[in-house]
């Protein structure tokens, strides 16, 4: 039998709500669900990337079927070394839209016709982005409403001390 396996790619610069109900969301439809960091070493995280290995890993601990993962290049190269056929992205609005299918066409082309499929954010998690996170936490402000909550208290407790 041919698993089923897909891949969910990005920083996850802090790993937020809508990252984790997008992954719960897709479960039920997959053997197996890689939650893939993209390192890229010409852009500066906020958080490490074993910080944030540690947070997804500890986020779906009771999941067996989602693995946490890194990669460097392209994400089609990953998907190949996983023998994953399918890529999920999330999507919050319009501009998500238009950017994340040019991306998944020419993933389809170089990746050997992988294919992506599209969740729609749900209302309540249209406005978070792992970008508007990272300023808020820059700017001293509050995230618990958009991070895990152990993830949040981790992120409090790490820059208190800067505010």
């Amino acid at each position: 039998m041919n698993e089923r396996i897909i891949v969910f790619p990005g920083s996850f610069d802090p790993i937020t709500t809508g990252h984790v109900d997008l992954v719960r969301r897709i479960l039920p439809l997959f053997d197996k669900v890689y939650i893939a960091i993209g390192v890229n070493t010409q852009k500066s995280s906020l958080f490490d990337l074993e910080t944030r290995k540690q947070w997804l890993k500890r986020e779906f601990s009771q999941d067996p079927k989602v693995e946490v993962d890194h990669f460097e290049g392209l994400t089609v190269n990953f998907c190949k070394r996983v023998n994953a056929r399918y890529l999920l992205r999330g999507l919050r609005n319009a501009s998500d839209f238009d950017y994340e299918k040019t991306i998944s066409q020419l993933n389809s082309i170089i990746g050997d016709n992988i294919e992506t499929l599209f969740l729609i954010s749900r209302p309540e998690f249209s406005h978070i982005s792992s970008t508007i996170v990272r300023e808020i936490i820059k700017g001293g402000g509050d995230v618990k409403n958009f991070v895990p909550p152990q993830i949040a208290q981790e992120i409090l407790d790490k820059y208190e001390e800067l505010y």
